[in-house]
């Protein structure tokens, strides 16, 4: 494999991991705030959707054609319209933004070689121009944060945890066990 093929394996991988989070999940608990800053499963996918619509479309050039929310009249950043589905939009229509952009995003990376030179407007002076590979990088440990905030978000949903894999690293235990395993940690943290 090429250093490529590695890198875009990493954000391929994370991509993955965040669409297993909605699997079996209705609509309504996948719009479902679970954080007092509203953090939801959908919205945290259509965010890293939109994300790589920039980072590996627009920052080099190849825009995708794809409208972004803050760009509709009246709307703006300050909307946080990339962390929530709105009510004229579903499942379905953040799923397919989704595929949509990520598909884009493999194009570009395809297209061009590590070292190709792309423009992050939103960087600042000191980080605005940037290598493909940075921004592969840089979208791997982005993505892998949010996949880590879906793990949570679905736990607290209904205790789906992990990939349900092999390989993953999640001991497999009974609820009795887990349930144990909490009152320990609590004991822990209560005597400090």
């Amino acid at each position: 494999m090429t250093t490529k093929e590695i890198l875009h394996g990493y954000v391929r991988e994370q991509r993955q991991a965040m669409l297993a989070k909605l699997d079996g999940v209705s609509e309504a608990d996948a719009r479902r705030p679970r954080t007092v800053t509203g953090t939801n499963l959908l919205g945290v996918l259509k965010h890293c959707a939109l994300m790589e619509l920039g980072y590996l479309g627009d920052c080099f050039g190849r825009p995708a054609g794809i409208a972004y929310p803050w760009d509709a009249p009246g709307a703006s950043l300050d909307d946080n319209l990339d962390f929530y589905a709105t009510a004229d939009e579903s499942m379905a229509d953040v799923l397919d933004l989704a595929h949509r952009a990520f598909a884009h995003a493999d194009a570009t990376v395809e297209a061009l070689d590590l070292d190709a030179r792309g423009f992050v407007p939103w960087w600042g002076p000191e980080g605005r121009e940037v290598t493909l590979d940075q921004i592969i990088v840089h979208l791997a440990v982005d993505e892998a944060r949010h996949a880590g905030h879906m793990d949570v978000l679905r736990e607290q949903l209904d205790g789906s945890v992990g990939l349900r894999r092999a390989g993953d690293n999640l001991p497999e235990q009974d609820e009795r066990w887990w349930a144990d395993y909490v009152v320990r940690l609590h004991a822990i943290a209560d005597a400090r």
